[in-house]
């Protein structure tokens, strides 16, 4: 088993990638607390997990409320004595130009594609540096590393996420945590809502995936918990300060 023993925690984990992820690294030996806004989402995916085997504890967890974030990864701290891996998925995604994104949604989107992962980050890096290392996991996007069209909110901070990654990368290499940035493109997930509105509907947004992406296809959320797997575990370490990029090509 890849994760055997370890300690993960996954923010945004009741559904989508978040989920996939959890379960993923509960199959290979992890122990982890699924954190979700949607207490019973959580609850479910910890369940599931629990009737595969595996080890898992769920929690209702608002990423926008800093004290209750802090706590709740010390918590985990000090129920299992450390943190070797810290998945932090949460995020929003906000559609429109600049003229048509109010600075309250730009706000809400840099609290949580931004600073609730520097806040989740920022609670765990001295445990994990007590320990001799870990691996934190900031989801990002594809939109990350290029610009879609009318999207303002979400590139800006999915850009600014993946710098954020990387300066983190930079100070803690020598400690031994590694930090990268998950960078899907399209995946079969209602977070793709905003999309669907700003291209006017499903068909629409299908007809788009089929003729921009040189796979032609979604991505399914397990091909992405694939990935995060892999950053999880030791098959990745001498990797940080990467953005890895799923998207099928789109953004070649």
């Amino acid at each position: 088993m890849r994760l055997r023993d370890r300690i993960a925690f996954v923010t945004g984990g009741g559904s989508g990638i978040g989920r996939a992820g959890a379960i993923a690294m509960a199959v290979e030996g992890a122990q982890v607390t699924v954190s979700d806004r949607d207490g019973a989402a959580a609850e479910r995916v910890a369940a599931e997990i629990a009737a595969a085997g595996g080890r898992a504890e769920a929690l209702a967890l608002d990423m926008t409320d800093t004290p209750a974030v802090e706590a709740a990864l010390a918590g985990t701290i000090s129920r299992h004595g450390r943190l070797d891996v810290l998945h932090s998925h949460a995020g929003i995604q906000i559609e429109g130009r600049l003229e048509q994104v109010t600075p309250d949604e730009m706000d809400a989107s840099w609290v949580l594609n931004v600073r609730s992962h520097f806040v989740a980050a920022r609670a765990v890096v001295g445990q994990m540096r007590a320990q001799g290392g870990g691996s934190i996991i900031v989801t990002a996007s594809n939109s990350g590393v290029q610009y879609d069209a009318e999207m303002i909110a979400y590139a800006t901070t999915k850009h600014a996420a993946v710098a954020m990654v990387r300066q983190m990368a930079k100070d803690y290499a020598r400690d031994n945590i590694r930090v990268n940035a998950l960078c899907p493109g399209f995946v079969d997930t209602p977070f793709n809502a905003g999309f669907e509105r700003q291209m006017g509907g499903r068909d629409r947004l299908e007809d788009y995936i089929a003729g921009a992406i040189p796979m032609g296809r979604f991505a399914s959320v397990d091909e992405i918990a694939e990935a995060i797997l892999y950053l999880a575990s030791d098959a990745s370490r001498f990797m940080t300060g990467h953005a890895l990029v799923i998207d099928g090509g789109e953004c070649l």
